[in-house]
């Protein structure tokens, strides 16, 4: 097969389900723990993923009794991961909403060349009013203003990265001069947002720019990812869901001029695996029974917009829940949720069962020849050009699915059995941006 899978390892402390940091495997201090990320990223090489992934948000992310709840800075999580690795691309989460494009695009730059290049930035815009409170706001700007104030950071964040020439560095010793400065420009934005006068005090790196990874799937979200993201990490529920959203941004990126092959789309999979469907179920089914419901009620309310109270645990979703055009945070994450509460009918109690393994992604429980079987049927029916794997108990999902599931993908031709490039951008089968350094002026006027 000329098409082929890409896989990404979503990596969260003990894993997906929120319960796992309660089995006896598990290192409840994972999340602070270097060496255990390190292993991880291994793993997910020895199985020659395309990359590992890491979220954030300058929050705390989690009720500090529900979950392991705090996360090391993942642009220095992954430089101290780059050394234990050598191919495994490397991707981190930063907020174009509370940090300004200068500081960013040094640092995934600095990420690059660490890695030799294997950076990747997801790039979020921060849903909550509680980020917003830590740094001098009294609540979250509105979604419409993220994603405009997101496009801008982005475009400078282009020009930083493009204000070296990629022959600036001479390093003539006989001669004494280091570098050309004909070759490095300021790039001289001004901007509804952001003045930036540049240059960049780093020079271009060896991917050029690092894989733009977004995950939104509002209409703003959606906009932003056609015009700039390369790879799309998306949370789908159904095959017929994941093909409208598959078919809807592949068509806007080629409205947009763009070959919508240098876009890809990775839903998220929660692959609970055991050797028989019984023991796959055995161990789904423990998770489940080691959920806290009143935590998981709280984060729910939070999610909804409303008060616990509001939630009785043995019946359905209250029917006056806000509008999705009154949510200013995680539109598209509000939306699945509601509509998979209303489709199947669920309670409140059944719900957190369902978002406890993945937060909205799709669980699948099952043998691994089944695991493969789900990711085939999506990739071949134009629902998915890969996955957003989610291990909900890690080390030990991550191993299984390296072990046992990637061999069968790999033997029905779907995966590479060897890395044929050596960054992140050669593994999705993505070419080097050139620089534009020559034109940045004019781009600017």
């Amino acid at each position: 097969m000329s098409r082929q899978l890409h896989l990404n390892a979503f990596l969260m402390s003990t894993g997906h389900h929120e319960a796992s940091w309660r089995l006896p495997e598990s290192n409840p201090v994972a999340n602070t723990d270097i060496e255990h990320y390190r292993e991880l990223a291994r793993t997910a090489e020895r199985g020659k993923f395309d990359s590992i992934f890491f979220a954030d948000s300058p929050v705390l992310f989690s009720d500090v009794g529900r979950r392991p709840a705090g996360s090391l800075e993942p642009t220095v999580l992954l430089t101290a991961i780059a050394a234990a690795t050598s191919r495994i691309g490397l991707i981190a989460t930063a907020s174009t909403t509370y940090n300004d494009p200068y500081n960013l695009a040094r640092r995934f730059a600095s990420v690059d060349h660490v890695s030799a290049g294997r950076a990747g930035w997801n790039v979020v815009t921060t849903a909550g009013p509680d980020a917003a409170k830590n740094f001098n706001l009294a609540d979250q700007p509105a979604h419409a203003e993220r994603y405009d104030r997101a496009a801008e950071f982005l475009e400078v964040a282009f020009k930083l990265w493009d204000s070296w020439q990629d022959d600036a560095t001479l390093a003539d010793k006989e001669s004494g001069v280091w570098g050309d400065n004909d070759k490095v420009q300021p790039i001289e934005h001004v901007g509804r947002h952001f003045q930036v006068r540049g240059p960049l005090n780093l020079p271009r790196s060896p991917q050029g720019y690092p894989l733009i990874v977004q995950a939104g799937s509002s209409e703003d979200g959606k906009g932003l990812a056609a015009r700039y993201a390369e790879a799309v990490f998306t949370a789908q529920q159904t095959l017929e869901d994941a093909q409208a959203f598959y078919a809807d941004l592949k068509s806007r990126a080629a409205a947009l001029g763009r070959d919508p092959d240098t876009l890809k789309i990775l839903p998220g999979i929660v692959p609970v695996i055991g050797s028989t469907e019984s023991e796959a179920a055995a161990l789904e089914r423990e998770l489940d029974e080691l959920i806290k419901p009143e935590y998981a009620r709280q984060q729910l309310a939070r999610t909804l917009r409303v008060e616990p109270e509001d939630l009785p645990f043995d019946q359905p979703l209250p029917a006056d829940l806000p509008d999705e055009d009154e949510i200013q945070g995680a539109k598209s994450r509000y939306t699945l949720i509601v509509t998979l509460a209303r489709r199947e009918n669920l309670t409140v109690r059944q719900l957190i069962g369902r978002l406890g393994g993945g937060r909205g992604h799709r669980t699948f429980t099952g043998t691994p020849d089944q695991v493969a079987d789900a990711i085939q049927s999506w990739f071949e029916a134009d629902a998915a050009d890969g996955f957003n794997i989610m291990p909900p108990v890690l080390p030990s999902g991550l191993v299984t699915f390296t072990d046992q599931v990637v061999p069968i993908l790999q033997q029905r031709g779907l995966f590479r059995t060897e890395y044929t490039g050596t960054t992140l951008r050669d593994h999705y089968g993505l070419t080097r941006p050139a620089g534009r350094v020559g034109s940045l002026q004019e781009a600017t006027a």
